[in-house]
């Protein structure tokens, strides 16, 4: 259920005092927390921070949000705003949906990735053993609630990895979507115009209810839900492992792995490549998206030497069946996709041959 943040006061007029949660990082505590507090009013709450980046979604966070829920002695009658990225609210829903067996929570997105993605859709989880997202629930927020003066906090990386997942829905849903973000990516916008043009045209709210539309047919991705999928299975191995590697080399920070937006970019491509020869998809739509990618994502850090260990992380993939290939969703034209396509290493060779040789 998608509101705006103005309707925040409302939607907390039944709790009881001392029963507000706000979970935030280490970046929205100082550049989004003012505004919330704004819309809070006098509600007196309860804030817990932890520190930004991929690498706090884990056991360990969620571990931190029920001690201190805990400690503060909160009931079933609580409620968990998860003011952030994705991490914080995939991780801050996983918390809510377990503490007690299940408390309300609220998704307040504060990137372009988490507002067209993660905060809603109803998926929570944390990432296990180095495999994204393995541990989780689907459980829907009570809200979630959008508020487009945040993006004009984020810097140019981050509005590119929401846009990813845009360029995402409108390949397996809207053609005229994607003529639309095509045009978009060709201007080359300052940034605070691209944040603008994505609000005044619609395309922020099209993506939104591109997904909404898919999940409310398929809440527990039994079927249809999976094209969401497109651009993960690969996306997801290269993500894995670069974060992986750059974790056991000292010589690299964390900070320096790609957002998953741009391991979604990258896995997309690989992934209408074989599109293109599996199942008749355009070349053009390969072109096109392999532009966008040369002109603002870049390469891929991983390359050819490490294809070995991505097929394995997509293995590991969640969406695969025992003893069956990596499960793909692939496109035959942009708004057809095809969801259960098993293909074989030496197929996805291939793709991942085109994609680091580019």
């Amino acid at each position: 259920m998608l509101h705006s943040l103005t309707q925040l006061s409302s939607l907390l007029s039944d709790l009881p005092e001392g029963q507000l949660f706000v979970l935030t990082d280490s970046h929205t505590a100082e550049y989004c927390l003012p505004i919330l507090v704004d819309s809070i009013g006098q509600i007196p709450y309860h804030l817990l921070t932890i520190e930004a980046g991929e690498q706090s979604k884990n056991l360990a966070s969620v571990q931190a949000v029920w001690d201190f829920m805990l400690k503060h002695r909160a009931t079933r009658e609580a409620v968990l705003i998860n003011l952030g990225g994705g991490m914080i609210t995939d991780l801050g829903g996983f918390a809510a949906a377990t503490y007690m067996r299940g408390i309300r929570f609220v998704n307040i997105p504060t990137t372009l990735l988490a507002m067209v993605d993660a905060s809603s859709g109803g998926k929570t989880g944390i990432d296990y053993q180095g495999i994204k997202n393995v541990i989780g629930t689907f459980t829907p927020p009570m809200a979630t609630l959008i508020h487009s003066d945040f993006l004009r906090t984020l810097p140019a990386a981050e509005l590119l990895s929401g846009f990813a997942e845009m360029l995402k829905h409108a390949l397996i849903a809207s053609p005229k979507e994607w003529i639309k973000l095509l045009q978009l990516a060709q201007e080359e916008l300052p940034q605070e115009q691209f944040v603008e043009t994505l609000s005044s045209t619609g395309a922020l709210q099209a993506s939104i209810q591109i997904k909404e539309n898919i999940v409310s047919q398929d809440p527990h991705e039994a079927s249809l839900r999976k094209i969401l999928n497109f651009g993960h299975t690969i996306g997801h191995a290269i993500e894995s492992t670069t974060l992986e590697y750059n974790t056991q080399n000292s010589k690299f920070k964390i900070q320096n792995s790609p957002s998953h937006g741009y391991c979604v970019l990258w896995g997309m491509v690989a992934e209408v490549y074989l599109s293109v020869v599996h199942t008749d998809c355009p070349r053009e739509v390969l072109q096109q998206l392999t532009q966008i990618m040369l002109q603002w994502y870049g390469k891929p850090q991983c390359d050819c030497k490490q294809r070995n260990q991505l097929i394995h992380r997509m293995y590991q993939d969640k969406k695969n069946s025992a003893n069956q290939t990596p499960n793909f969703t692939l496109l035959r034209n942009i708004g057809e996709p095809i969801i259960n396509q098993h293909l074989t290493e030496e197929d996805i060779n291939e793709a991942l041959e085109y994609l680091f040789n580019l």
